[in-house]
């Protein structure tokens, strides 16, 4: 192949590629385009590095999504020895918050209890625990130290300051944020083994796996059976019928075997829930669509 050839089937690519993510973007920008919410949306195909995004750079409130970012943090002290997964540990009553979705509270509403990291984990991870988030929490050493861990993997756009008790008062929903890109980039960091060793990679990808939220989001956009990792989170509404922030963050799992990252963010959302659900679902499906055609 001659070097004009090679520079014209360059140059090919690109347009088609450019197309097609414009295409998407066009299609994501119509979902939202009458709704009643700001959308951030980062899209990245990780094997073919296609990237997109609309209000990348936004910053957004993260609610529970937060708690892939603690589990992170958990894991790597497992990684280092200070942690393990089989020990126990002691969960009294008072660790158990009422007026708050928590599971563990559910199944233990006494505490006193000794539960394992690998199932506070699971609570917390698969089925968005409060009380299990805030108890991995105080487990590391605070907030402080959870942003200084995401910190050092290069994700600069990111802040952790509440726990989920302090984010029961309404101006606290405020203060955790991310943006979507700097989601997208840590996904990815997590996904190809640069943040955990890969056994503690493996265990968090198959916890994201097991999700049990969020089932009419974006998983209700993707084909019956799809693989998705994925970490959702919510905030309630006030007497406005405003909600602060309705989000979910996954890696999706092609059928050719390679991945995509989508991370979808809606802030300030006067929506209703179910129409919310559909936006995030159809951004999925739009998504999901574009990397099964071009492939």
């Amino acid at each position: 192949m001659t070097k004009f050839s090679i520079v014209l089937f360059s140059f090919l690519s690109f347009q088609v590629f450019s197309q097609g993510t414009n295409e998407l973007r066009n299609q994501l920008q119509q979902i939202i385009s009458s709704k009643s919410a700001t959308l951030g949306v980062s899209v990245k195909g990780i094997e073919n590095k296609d990237t997109l995004s609309i209000n990348g750079n936004l910053k957004m409130p993260m609610m529970s999504v937060f708690k892939f970012h603690i589990a992170l943090a958990v894991l790597h002290k497992v990684d280092e020895g200070k942690l393990n997964l089989t020990q126990e540990i002691f969960i009294k009553k008072k660790d158990l918050k009422e007026d708050t979705w928590s599971p563990m509270k559910v199944d233990y509403p006494e505490g006193n209890v000794n539960l394992t990291l690998d199932k506070i984990l699971r609570y917390t991870v698969s089925h968005s625990d409060n009380n299990g988030c805030d108890i991995l929490i105080n487990l590391v050493g605070g907030t402080k130290y959870i942003q200084k861990f995401i910190n050092e993997q290069g994700i600069k756009d990111f802040v952790i300051k509440m726990n989920e008790d302090q984010m029961k008062t309404w101006k606290n929903l405020y203060v955790n944020t991310t943006t979507p890109i700097a989601t997208t980039e840590l996904l990815e960091k997590f996904f190809k083994g640069e943040v955990l060793k890969e056994e503690t990679t493996k265990y968090l990808y198959q916890i994201m796996v097991e999700t049990s939220r969020g089932l009419t989001w974006m998983k209700a956009g993707l084909p019956e059976g799809t693989e998705l990792a994925h970490r959702t989170g919510i905030s309630g509404t006030n007497d406005n019928n405003l909600r602060v922030a309705m989000n979910d963050i996954g890696i999706v799992k092609l059928p050719n075997g390679k991945h995509f990252i989508l991370s979808v963010y809606l802030k300030e959302i006067t929506e209703t829930k179910e129409n919310t659900e559909k936006i995030i679902a159809d951004i999925a499906k739009a998504t999901w669509n574009y990397f099964t055609n071009k492939n």
